[in-house]
């Protein structure tokens, strides 16, 4: 053993006793800090202990006159504090009796409490919950254990909120609308008022609002940044049989400059300016806050963890309204009603469009045109003429096959035409067997395309035009709130899914109960997907990926779409069950009339037109390419040798 290896254990060893030592050292320190802790909280309760027995014995020794004294004397100390913090006026509005004072027109019932002065219930007459498979309790769109509305006042570093007085309330009732006056007194010379007129006109877009008026004297030295600051927040209930469906619809909308937004679910604080309005809006209804000027707001909303909470958002928002000197009326409105597209776009404040019809998800810009112009008129057209929701559906569909059935033939058309050409591609892609030639196979392939007259895009752009179509469909039935409560067949809600059979237990992505029009809405897709890969077998026969595209075709896209819309509206299933029938009957009606030997004929006989700019450019492009790919394979070749 050399000297540097006993250097080495000694310093070893070294290191190890002296760790253990300081270990040794810190461990006795810590129990020392722990005896010393342990040491002051029992002194502590020991002296907590001595204090409550001396209380307890002078208790024992004062004399109920001198236990009344010192009573008072607390109280009054209490009382002295509470003024302090709240004013000598405002304490006055610390006590009284919530009075709620409910009041009605044809569409709804709407109660106000003196308590905060606010709307503390509205239910909706013409408009029933989903509750364990009945529908005999009334929408509530304000709650009154959750309500709150108030205006921060700021006094003496500290903020109070007039949600939490006790206003004095005066009802005045007149022939057309009821006015709800609540005042609150904030100093010698300062107050608050808010007017609320509720009106019975039998017009819906004007009975579902209440008008709202904040009148002020002399409170803008317990304002803060020169605004008056409105808090306004509710929960949102449980009304649809689908928890999921309801939670996903639920949100906060708002319009900013006239475009309308909705707010992000991160269940972050967002603050939006230049408002119009904003509305917690769910899946068919909405409560909006309306403004005469634009405003600013922050506003959030929580989601419930499950669908046994009753609830699904909680709503808050702080509304900031811009003060103006010398101004004591800021007028705005409450609206509280269904979202229903009619209603909604006749609202109107101040004599303006107020445009909460925008609230309602039709598709936006490139689709929600069908929608407002064609889906909507139409389903009231016929309801109107007293037909059911279910014939209505199918009356649609009708029509919208009709619409698109031009752009169906030249869809069929275009895959007859490539079908007929079948031996003339089989025969390039013998001419071209090497992956290298891959590029001259395309330009032969298209000029070929050229020769016959078929535009490689024929099938497909007729189907992309029906996209929206589809798409707009896909957007209109979740959010139509004419299907809710319709039944038909089986189903009793057609705004929701129709279970058959209520399984014991979930399956992922699927759910725990059956809907027979998603069932047999995922059989037609399957029929129509194996109808059309097999009318386009001919075209795809021998090319690479052939059987991966029948599988996912054929068989996973039917699947996932029963997945997805097992929970999804009844009526959606069931337009989307027909649109399926109707186009494999229109299918069959076509391949009938249609002679495929005709069809190659005309295009063997077919005279070239001449190239467009496009096609010239395009083969130019290959060519290119193709010389390119030459030019590598030389490269390459030569390296190796």
């Amino acid at each position: 053993m050399n000297k540097n290896t006993i250097i080495g254990i000694v310093l070893m060893i070294a290191l190890f006793v002296g760790y253990s030592f300081y270990q040794s050292y810190e461990i006795e320190k810590q129990q020392e800090i722990l005896k010393e802790k342990a040491q002051k909280e029992q002194a502590a309760r020991a002296e907590r202990i001595a204090e409550a027995e001396a209380e307890r014995l002078l208790e024992e020794q004062m004399t109920e006159e001198q236990r009344h004294e010192r009573d008072s004397i607390a109280n009054v100390e209490k009382m002295n504090a509470e003024v302090y913090h709240h004013g000598s006026t405002l304490y006055a509005a610390t006590t009284g009796v919530s009075q709620p004072e409910t009041l009605s027109n044809e569409f709804m019932s709407v109660t106000f409490d003196n308590l905060g002065g606010k709307i503390a219930d509205v239910t909706l007459k013409n408009y029933t919950r989903y509750e364990e498979g009945e529908r005999d309790e009334l929408v509530k769109l304000m709650v009154p254990n959750s309500a709150k509305m108030g205006i921060a006042l700021h006094r003496k570093g500290e903020t109070l909120n007039t949600g939490d007085y006790y206003f004095t309330p005066s009802i005045e009732i007149l022939e057309d609308r009821s006015i709800v006056t609540m005042h609150l007194d904030v100093e010698q010379d300062g107050w608050v008022e808010y007017v609320y007129t509720l009106y019975n006109t039998g017009e819906a877009s004007r009975d579902y609002l209440v008008d709202f008026t904040i009148r002020q004297h002399n409170i803008e030295a317990l304002l803060s940044d020169n605004e008056i600051t409105l808090g306004w927040s509710n929960r949102s209930m449980q009304n649809e049989r689908s928890f999921q469906n309801e939670a996903m619809a639920t949100t906060i909308e708002y319009s900013e400059g006239g475009d309308v937004d909705e707010l992000e679910a991160s269940g972050e604080r967002e603050e939006i300016e230049e408002l119009n309005w904003i509305a917690f809006k769910q899946q068919y209804f909405s409560s909006a806050f309306i403004a005469a000027q634009n405003f600013k707001a922050a506003m959030s909303f929580k989601s419930a963890k499950n669908n046994t909470s009753g609830f699904v958002k909680e709503f808050d928002a702080t509304i900031s309204i811009p003060y103006t000197e010398g101004v004591e009326q800021y007028d705005f409105a409450f609206y509280y009603g269904p979202n229903d597209y009619r209603i909604m776009k006749r609202v109107e404040f101040m004599g303006e469009k107020a445009n909460l019809q925008d609230i309602i998800p039709m598709g936006g810009v490139l689709i929600g045109w069908w929608n407002k112009f064609i889906t909507i008129p139409i389903f009231h057209w016929l309801s109107n003429h007293g037909l059911g929701f279910g014939v209505i559906i199918l009356i649609l569909t009708l029509f919208v096959k009709v619409v698109i059935l031009p752009l169906t033939y030249k869809s069929y058309m275009s895959t007859a035409k490539m079908r007929a050409i079948r031996p003339e591609i089989e025969a390039i892609n013998q001419k071209f067997p090497n992956p290298d030639d891959a590029m001259k196979k395309q330009q032969a392939t298209m000029e070929l395309y050229q020769k016959v007259g078929i535009s490689p895009m024929g099938g497909c752009l007729p189907l992309l035009i029906q996209m929206p179509i589809l798409w707009a469909m896909f957007r209109f039935f979740p959010a139509s709130i004419e299907l809710r409560g319709e039944s038909f067949l089986w189903a009793d809600d057609l705004s929701t899914y129709d279970s058959v059979v209520e399984l014991p237990f979930n399956i992922p992505f699927y759910g725990d109960h059956i809907s027979l029009f998603a069932l047999l809405m995922t059989l037609s897709l399957f029929g129509y997907s194996f109808i059309t890969y097999k009318q386009q077998a001919a075209t795809t026969a021998g090319q690479p990926g052939a059987g991966m595209m029948k599988f996912m075709m054929v068989y996973f896209m039917p699947l996932m779409m029963l997945c997805v819309m097992n929970s999804f509206s009844s009526g959606l299933c069931y337009y989307y069950f027909l649109s399926q029938i109707f186009t494999m009957i229109i299918m069959f009606a076509i391949r009938r009339s249609v002679d495929d030997e005709k069809v190659r004929e005309k295009l063997l006989s077919h005279k070239p037109r001449k190239k467009s700019r496009f096609q010239e450019r395009y083969e130019e492009a290959l060519k290119q390419q193709q010389d390119q790919m030459t030019i590598n394979r030389e490269m390459r070749r030569q390296k190796r040798h």
